[in-house]
C-alpha cells in the first residue's frame, strides 16, 4: 500500500459548480501572513506610544514651568473660607504650578469679576464707557458747570476703571484655562499613551504565540 503524502505549504484546487478554479491557502501559509501584520501592529502601537508619552510629557512640562515662572499664589485658607470661597479652602497659600490649580484660580478671579459694574464684561461696558466719556465732551461742549463736569467725569473714570480691571482679569482668567485645557490634553495623551503600550505588549505575546505555533506544524500531512 502507497499512502499519498502533501505539503501543508502548497496550495490544493477547489473546483466550484462553475468550474471556477479556487487555491486554498495552507494553515503555515496564513499564519506567516497574520504573524507579518501582527508584528506590523506591533511596531505602529510602540511608535505611538512612545509619541504620545513625549507629547504628554511635553504638555505637563510647559504648563507647569509657564505657571510656576507667573509666581501665582492662592490666599490663605482662612481668607478663601472668609469669602465664601469654601470649594477652594483646599488650595490655600499653594503656588499656581498645575492644569487643576490653574483653573481653580480662574474660578477664584471669575468669582471677584462678578462682583465688578454689576456681573458686566469687558465688552459689555464699552458702550457705556463711550457714551460716559460723550457725555463730558458735550458738557464741556455746552458751557456746564464745573460741578457738572466734574461729576461726569469721575463717572466716565470709574467705568474706564472698571472696564480696565475687567479686562486684566477676563484675560488672565483666559490664560490659566488655556493651560487647563493644555494639561487636560497631556493627561488624556498620557491615558493613550498607557493604551497603546498595553496593546504594544498584547500584540507582542500574539506574534510570539503565532511564531510558536507557525514551528510546530507539520511540513508533511
Amino acid at each position: 500500500m502507497t499512502a499519498t503524502v502533501t505539503s501543508t505549504d502548497t496550495f490544493t484546487p477547489t473546483a466550484t459548480p462553475d468550474g471556477t478554479v479556487i487555491r486554498a491557502v495552507s494553515r503555515k501559509r496564513l499564519d506567516t501572513v497574520l504573524i507579518g501584520f501582527g508584528a506590523l501592529a506591533t511596531v505602529v502601537f510602540a511608535v505611538a506610544g512612545g509619541l504620545l508619552s513625549w507629547g504628554s510629557n511635553f504638555a505637563s512640562d510647559y504648563v507647569r514651568d509657564e505657571l510656576a515662572s507667573q509666581n501665582i499664589t492662592f490666599p490663605p485658607s482662612a481668607a478663601l473660607a472668609e469669602q465664601g470661597r469654601n470649594d477652594l479652602v483646599k488650595y490655600g497659600s499653594a503656588s499656581v504650578d498645575t492644569g487643576p490649580e490653574a483653573e481653580a484660580y480662574a474660578s477664584y478671579i471669575d468669582g471677584h469679576l462678578a462682583g465688578i459694574a454689576g456681573g458686566q464684561t469687558y465688552a459689555e461696558l464699552g458702550t457705556p464707557e463711550r457714551a460716559a466719556q460723550a457725555a463730558v465732551t458735550q458738557a464741556k461742549d455746552s458751557g456746564a458747570s464745573t460741578a457738572a463736569i466734574t461729576e461726569l467725569q469721575a463717572k466716565a473714570d470709574t467705568i474706564s476703571t472698571q472696564r480696565n480691571t475687567l479686562f486684566k482679569g477676563e484675560t488672565l482668567r483666559g490664560l490659566l484655562l488655556t493651560a487647563f485645557a493644555w494639561s487636560t490634553v497631556g493627561r488624556i495623551a498620557g491615558y493613550a499613551a498607557l493604551a497603546a503600550y498595553a496593546a504594544t505588549v498584547v500584540m507582542a505575546v500574539l506574534v510570539t504565540l503565532g511564531l510558536i505555533h507557525r514551528r510546530r506544524l507539520p511540513h508533511t500531512a
